[in-house]
């Protein structure tokens, strides 16, 4: 992804004009109008038991598919599965925090034998201590990530995805991108692992950085980007970030670029909005509660125009001062239906997950004063401040497992932790080395983009609704699943991506219906291998923030 600085708004006049006329008429019936969707239906959560209809019928409660009322998504930035659990469940216990895997404890899909010795790659594998915990970021583009798969063999990170100029930590060698993590440095990650479920079939539904990762989580469609200019016009060219465009401009987004209808953009360079529907318009449709949550939503000052300004900042464990809020990280902020442009606050507690004037986008703090109030959405997207999520470059593990932790410990602490799911999952990569070629469900042939097996080639056949540049899946990612109804101790091996949440939250809430549109939720896999409906353990797992260690 690309970090810029925070700054105000600097933008071109016709721009701002538009996107104050934004602010200015978004409601709550034209949002609501808007939102309307009719999908077909297909598939279902079948070995879920119902809920007794007693349940179903209390008030403000929708009815569901299975005991799970509440789902929580923590969507953290820029890892791949073998950069955290590569050699889960065994830790070196040199540094950092101890882990000490139970005995029956089961081992993943990752690194070893040849793979941590005489690796097809330019360098082995090697483990990051806890002390460096702070790294710099690694290349993570749609044709630089198909490079380093190389047709399947898996054998060209260093050239095509590592980062050359790398120099944090100086004393590093190169081939950084090879590294990785285990369970003393990603503690909190790996408790979890061992309490509740994971999975180490999980994908990046297509190739690329964290933009196409996170429209994927909500819609499963990169397709209806439009690039549009700094006096608010389309681009009727590809600005590098939209693929295959028509002649208005509209194609499919492949890169990062900060989203049209938010006023905290970048609105100096290009930006982008997309068309088409998100989850969010299906569950509006439904009466079903929901809210992205994002810390550095709430502006910290105004331009005279009404314009927010989204300044507020933490410091990582580094020093390094970073900006909370990071617009391209926010995808419901790309569709006018599902946008709030001028960052409004609701008008009450009451708002949350509700039509309002937030149009169900918040600050994360509000995600908090819902739990604690008793009035948390349905469905809940939470975005952590940039210092705490994750990304290499200006986050880290070890500032990630603070905010994971301080926030796992509040929901298993409240009246909700009975009836909720939290998954804790990644929008991308980074680039970091995975050893498991990606199963490519999705073909796409662009000349300009492509480049798995061959130039202008990645797989073999016939897109999904015809659209190009969508190939997937995108390289492997950690996903775990922690809920009173999930599995013990378990690893699931079925094959999912990042819109089996989206065919979750259809099949549980929307009776099964589907997005449509050439929506990769069609082709999801089932989250079902992740639970056990049969045996709920409502015990929380309570961990130390900063070590990641259970409080016994």
């Amino acid at each position: 992804m690309r970090l810029a600085a925070a700054r105000p708004l600097v933008a071109a006049a016709a721009s701002i004009m538009l996107l104050s006329a934004a602010v200015l008429t978004t409601s709550a019936a034209s949002r609501t109008a808007s939102s309307r969707a009719d999908g077909d239906g297909s598939g279902r959560l079948a070995s879920a038991p119902r809920l007794a209809s007693g349940s179903d019928r209390l008030a403000g409660v929708p009815r569901t598919a299975t005991p799970i009322k509440h789902l929580v998504v923590l969507f953290q930035e820029n890892v791949s599965f073998d950069h955290y659990f590569g050699t889960y469940p065994q830790a070196a216990n040199t540094d950092g925090s101890p882990f000490h895997a139970r005995p029956g404890t089961p081992g993943v899909n990752g690194l070893s034998g040849a793979l941590l010795t005489r690796n097809p790659n330019q360098y082995n594998p090697r483990r990051l201590s806890h002390s460096q915990a702070l790294t710099c970021d690694q290349e993570h583009l749609y044709t630089a990530e198909q490079k380093a798969y190389d047709a399947g063999l898996v054998d060209r990170f260093v050239q095509y995805t590592g980062n050359s100029s790398c120099s944090a930590p100086a004393a590093r060698p190169p081939g950084l991108v090879m590294d990785y993590f285990d369970g003393n440095t990603v503690t909190a990650l790996w408790n979890y692992a061992q309490r509740f479920a994971m999975s180490d079939n999980f994908y990046d539904t297509e190739f690329g950085p964290s933009t196409p990762g996170a429209l994927d989580l909500i819609s499963g469609n990169l397709h209806g980007a439009t690039g549009m200019s700094p006096a608010g016009k389309p681009v009727l060219t590809d600005p590098g970030i939209i693929g295959s465009p028509d002649a208005h401009g509209t194609g499919t987004d492949y890169g990062d670029q900060d989203p049209f209808y938010d006023g905290c953009s970048d609105h100096s360079g290009t930006t982008f909005r997309m068309t088409g529907r998100n989850i969010g318009n299906l569950l509006n449709a439904r009466g079903v509660s929901w809210g992205w949550f994002e810390g550095g939503f709430t502006p910290t000052a105004r331009t005279p125009r009404g314009i927010p300004v989204c300044g507020a900042t933490h410091r990582n464990i580094g020093g390094e001062v970073i900006p909370d809020y990071i617009p391209h990280h926010e995808p419901f902020q790309y569709y006018r239906s599902t946008a709030n442009p001028g960052h409004l606050p609701p008008a009450s507690l009451a708002e949350v997950g509700h039509p309002g004037r937030a149009n169900h986008s918040y600050d994360l703090s509000w995600f908090f004063r819902a739990l604690r109030g008793g009035n948390m959405p349905a469905v809940s997207f939470l975005k952590a401040p940039g210092y705490a999520d994750g990304h290499a470059g200006y986050s880290d593990p070890l500032d990630e497992q603070r905010y994971l932790a301080s926030t796992v410990n509040a929901i298993e602490r409240s009246r909700y932790w009975r009836s909720t799911a939290i998954v804790i999952t990644y929008d991308d990569s980074d680039g970091w080395y995975d050893h498991v070629m990606p199963p490519i469900v999705n073909p796409s042939a662009d000349p300009v983009t492509d480049a798995l097996n061959g130039p202008g080639a990645c797989g073999h056949g016939t897109p999904l609704g015809g659209y190009a540049d969508r190939c997937g899946h995108g390289p492997r990612l950690p996903f775990l699943l922690l809920s009173p109804y999930a599995r013990v101790n378990a690893v699931d091996s079925t094959l999912i991506d990042q819109t089996s949440v989206i065919a979750f939250i259809e099949d549980n809430w929307l009776g099964g219906q589907r997005i449509g549109g050439g929506s990769f939720d069609r082709l999801a896999g089932s989250l079902d291998g992740l639970l056990d409906w049969r045996r709920p353990d409502f015990t929380p797992l309570i961990l130390k923030p900063v070590t990641g260690e259970p409080v016994r």
